[in-house]
C-alpha cells in the first residue's frame, strides 16, 4: 500500500515532517526547543501526533491461498516420506542413508506442492506502521538514572537488601514510565460471528492447556526419582537465604545466578515442601509451564489462532522442554525468559510499538539473572534487529528501529544492574563456568578450536532429528530431541520457510530461521568438552523456534485441503492422528524411557534418607549416623536432604572411622556393598556390631548398614 508523500497545506504535519523541519539547522532546532515551553505550541504538536498515531498504516500482506479444487496428494506424500524418514532414525535401528534419501524426496515433494499452489504456510500477520515520536518524560527518566546509580553502588556488597532492591525496582518502574506511550486503539471490521468463534477458541485453548498441565506435572514427585550432587548444592544455596545471605550471585559450585534460589524458597513456603528435591522439581516444573503461554502468542505472531494452538499443543507435550523442566535445576529459565523476550521484540517490530520493546528489555534483563546459557539471547536480539534493519526501506525507519534497540538495551541493563555490579567486582567467578566450556581454563582444548566448533555446530543442528547427545541426567540419550511427528514436521517447515523467504523476503521468516543456530550456541560452544554437545539444557531455547516451525508446517498441511467441509473433516482427522501419535510418543519418552534410564543412572539416596529417618524416629537423634564415601557412589549430603536435614554432610571417610569410637551409641554406618575395607575396619572397631544388607528397589543399588547399639 503506497502512501501519497505530498502533504497539502491544510493537513497537519507528520512526525517525519516535524523531525526534518527541526533538525535541518541549529536555529530550527533551538527554536523548536524553546517552543516546547510554549503551552499552546506543545498542545498543537500533541494534537498532530495523536491524529497520526490514531490512524496507523497497515501494510498489505502477501496471502497465498492453496488451491481447493485438487486433492493435496503432493503434500500428503511429502508428509508420508518425512514420517518414514524420521521413523528410520528412531532407535535402536538407524538407517542414516535411507533417512537422507527419504527426507530428500519429502523436501522435493513439499517444494513441488508449494509451486503448484497446493501447500503454503499460514499467512504472517499484517505489519502496522505506527509512528514513534522518539520522545520521553524527562523528569522520570532523570529520576530513574539517579535511583539506578544509587542501587548500583549499594549492590557492591554482593547482596540484595531492602534498600537497594527498593531503589532498583523503583528505577525500573521510572524508566518504563518515562518511555511508555499511550497505546492507540486500532478499530477493525466488526465480526458478526465473533462470539461463537471466541467460545470455540477459548474451549480449545482450555483443552490444550489442560493436556499441557497433565504432561508437565504428572508424576512430578517420582520422575525423576533421585537427586544428584547439583541438587545438594542448590538446596544449600536456598538454605543460605534463610540465614540472611541474600546473594546476588551464589558462588558455590562454580557460581549460579539467583532467580531459582529465591523462587524455590517461595515454592517451599507456599506448598510446604521444605528444603527438598520436590521443592526444586516443583519450582522448575512451574517455570517450564509458565513458558507455554508465550509459545502460543509466538504462534499467533507467525500465523493464526490455529497455528498458535498447534504450537501450544506440541510444546506442551514435548519431551525436551518437559524433561529439562522436571530436573529441578535452572534449565527451564532459559526458554522461560527467551519466549517473552522473543515475543515482545517480534510484536514490537511488527506493530512498531515502543512499549513492546520496553517489556522485551525487561524480560531480557531478568533472563540474565536466570541461567547462564541465556547470555546468548542479547546476541540473538542483535541478530534479529540486524535482519530487521536490512529489510527496512527507508533511512527514517532504520533510525527509528535503532532507537528501539537502544530502548531494549537500556531496559535490560537497568534490570541486569545487580548482577552487572557483581560481574565488575568478581569477573573471574561470574564467567568461570562459561569459560571452562569455551576455553582452556579447566582443560586444554582437544583439538583446533575452529574444527571443534564446526563439528559441534553440525552435531547441534542434527540433534533435532538425529542425536540429542550422551547426558543422561536430562535426556534419553542418543535419540532425536524431537518426537517422530514433530521432527518430521520440523524438516518440512524448514523447507517451506526457506522457499517462502526467497519468494517474499519477509524478515520474520529469516529471524525464525536464524533463531535455531543462534539459540543452540551455548551447547555448540562447549569447545573444551565437545562430548557435552548436544546438551538439551544449554540448547533449551532452541526448542521454541523448532516447535514453531513444526506448528507452521502442520497448519500448512491442514490448509492444503481447502475449506470444503468433507476435506476439512479429512484434514482434521489426519491432524488428530498426528497429534495423538506425538502425544503418545512424548509420554513414552518421558514417563517410561527417561524415567527408567534416570533411575538406573542415579543413586538411591532416598532409601538412605529413609533409613536415617527411621533411626531418628527410634533413637531421637542423627548425630551418630554416618555415610562412608566410596568413589563414584552417592553424594553424602543427599541422604540428609531426604531425612529433612539439608545442612549436614553425613560423610565419615574410611580413614577417620576410628573417630566415631568417642561418640556414644547407638551408632549407624551406611556403606557401599563393594566396600570390603570399610566393613573390615568397622568389625575391628565394633566386634559386637550388626551388619544388614538393604535391598534396594533398583537392581544393583543395595548398600550395607552397620549398627552399634551398645
Amino acid at each position: 500500500m503506497e502512501q501519497d508523500k505530498q502533504t497539502s497545506p491544510e493537513q497537519e504535519p507528520t512526525v517525519l515532517d516535524l523531525y526534518k523541519s527541526v533538525t535541518k539547522d541549529w536555529s530550527s532546532f533551538s527554536n523548536f526547543i524553546r517552543s516546547l515551553w510554549d503551552a499552546r505550541r506543545r498542545e498543537e504538536l500533541n494534537t498532530a501526533l495523536a491524529l497520526e498515531t490514531a490512524q496507523p498504516v497497515v501494510e498489505e500482506v502477501v496471502v497465498e491461498q492453496p488451491r481447493a479444487d485438487v486433492f493435496p496428494w503432493r503434500s500428503m506424500l511429502a508428509l508420508l516420506f518425512a514420517l518414514v524418514a524420521q521413523g528410520l532414525v528412531e532407535p535402536p535401528n538407524r538407517q542414516s542413508a535411507l533417512t537422507l534419501s527419504f527426507y530428500f524426496i519429502a523436501a522435493g515433494m513439499a517444494v513441488w506442492a508449494y509451486f503448484k499452489n497446493e501447500l503454503h504456510l499460514p499467512a504472517l500477520p499484517a505489519v502496522r506502521q505506527t509512528p514513534d515520536p522518539l520522545s520521553t518524560r524527562l523528569v522520570p527518566m532523570v529520576l530513574a538514572i539517579i535511583l539506578a546509580l544509587l542501587a548500583f553502588f549499594d549492590f557492591g556488597g554482593g547482596k540484595f537488601t531492602a534498600i537497594n532492591t527498593t531503589l532498583w525496582t523503583l528505577s525500573i518502574g521510572m524508566l518504563a514510565y518515562s518511555l511508555w506511550l499511550p497505546t492507540p486503539k486500532v478499530i477493525g471490521e466488526p465480526d458478526p460471528d465473533a462470539r461463537r468463534k471466541a467460545w470455540i477458541r477459548n474451549g480449545l485453548l482450555l483443552l490444550v492447556m489442560g493436556i499441557s498441565i497433565f504432561y508437565r506435572f504428572y508424576k512430578t514427585g517420582s520422575v525423576p526419582v533421585e537427586p544428584f550432587s547439583d541438587h545438594a548444592e542448590k538446596i544449600l544455596d536456598v538454605y543460605e537465604i534463610t540465614l540472611g545471605n541474600t546473594f546476588i550471585f551464589f558462588e558455590r559450585n562454580t557460581g549460579r545466578e539467583a532467580i531459582q534460589m529465591y523462587w524455590t524458597l517461595a515454592v517451599a513456603y507456599i506448598f510446604n515442601t521444605g528444603f527438598s528435591f520436590l521443592s526444586l522439581k516443583l519450582g522448575t516444573a512451574l517455570l517450564g509451564f509458565f513458558t507455554i503461554p508465550y509459545v502460543y502468542l509466538l504462534g499467533k505472531e507467525y500465523g493464526s489462532e490455529r497455528t498458535a494452538l498447534f504450537a501450544l499443543f506440541l510444546f506442551g507435550i514435548a519431551a525436551w522442554p518437559n524433561i529439562i523442566s522436571r530436573i529441578g535445576l535452572r534449565f527451564p529459565l532459559y526458554p522461560l525468559f527467551l519466549a517473552p523476550t522473543f515475543y515482545y521484540m517480534l510484536r514490537g517490530m511488527r506493530t512498531r510499538s515502543r512499549n513492546d520493546f520496553i517489556i522485551a528489555g525487561i524480560f531480557l534483563g531478568l533472563g540474565l539473572h536466570g541461567y547462564s546459557p541465556f547470555r546468548i539471547v542479547p546476541i540473538f536480539v542483535v541478530v534479529a534487529f540486524f535482519i530487521y534493519f536490512i529489510h527496512l526501506r527507508s533511512k527514517e525507519t532504520r533510525l527509528q528501529a535503532f532507537w528501539w534497540l537502544i530502548i531494549i538495551v537500556v531496559a535490560s541493563i537497568f534490570v541486569f544492574s545487580p548482577l552487572m555490579r557483581y560481574w565488575i567486582s568478581r569477573p573471574d567467578l561470574f564467567g568461570y563456568r562459561a569459560f571452562t566450556r569455551l576455553g582452556d581454563v579447566e582443560t586444554p582444548l582437544p583439538g583446533p578450536a575452529g574444527q571443534i566448533f564446526l563439528s559441534n555446530l553440525k552435531n547441534g543442528l542434527l540433534m533435532f532429528n538425529w542425536d540429542d547427545g550422551e547426558i543422561w541426567v536430562h535426556s534419553v540419550t542418543h535419540r532425536p530431541a524431537l518426537d517422530l511427528v514433530t521432527a518430521a514436521l520440523f524438516v518440512l517447515g524448514l523447507v517451506l520457510l526457506v522457499v517462502r523467504y526467497i519468494r517474499q523476503r519477509d524478515w520474520r521468516d529469516l529471524i525464525l530461521l536464524a533463531a535455531i543456530p543462534v539459540l543452540i550456541m551455548p551447547s555448540v560452544l562447549s569447545l573444551a568438552f565437545p562430548g557435552e554437545n548436544p546438551a538439551l539444557n544449554r540448547a533449551g531455547g532452541g526448542a521454541i523456534p523448532a516447535v514453531l516451525v513444526s506448528a507452521l508446517a502442520l497448519d500448512g498441511l491442514v490448509s492444503s485441503f481447502g475449506a470444503e467441509k468433507r476435506r476439512q473433516f479429512v484434514a482434521y482427522g489426519i491432524t488428530g492422528l498426528l497429534l495423538a501419535a506425538s502425544a503418545y510418543s512424548n509420554y513414552d519418552i518421558v514417563f517410561r524411557q527417561f524415567a527408567d534410564a534416570y533411575a538406573g543412572g542415579s543413586w538411591n539416596t532416598s532409601e538412605m534418607g529413609q533409613v536415617i529417618s527411621d533411626f531418628e524416629d527410634k533413637y531421637g537423634q542423627t548425630d551418630s549416623v554416618w555415610v562412608v564415601p566410596f568413589p563414584y557412589w552417592v553424594d553424602t549430603r543427599l541422604p540428609g536432604v531426604w531425612a529433612g536435614i539439608p545442612n549436614r554432610d553425613f560423610a565419615l571417610f574410611q580413614d577417620h572411622l576410628n573417630e566415631s569410637v568417642t561418640v556414644s551409641a547407638p551408632k549407624m554406618f551406611i556403606y557401599w556393598n563393594a566396600d570390603v575395607e570399610t566393613e573390615k575396619i568397622l568389625k575391628q572397631l565394633y566386634p559386637n556390631g550388626k551388619i544388614s544388607r538393604y535391598t534396594s528397589a533398583v537392581e544393583g543399588k543395595d548398600f550395607f548398614i552397620f549398627m552399634v547399639e551398645k
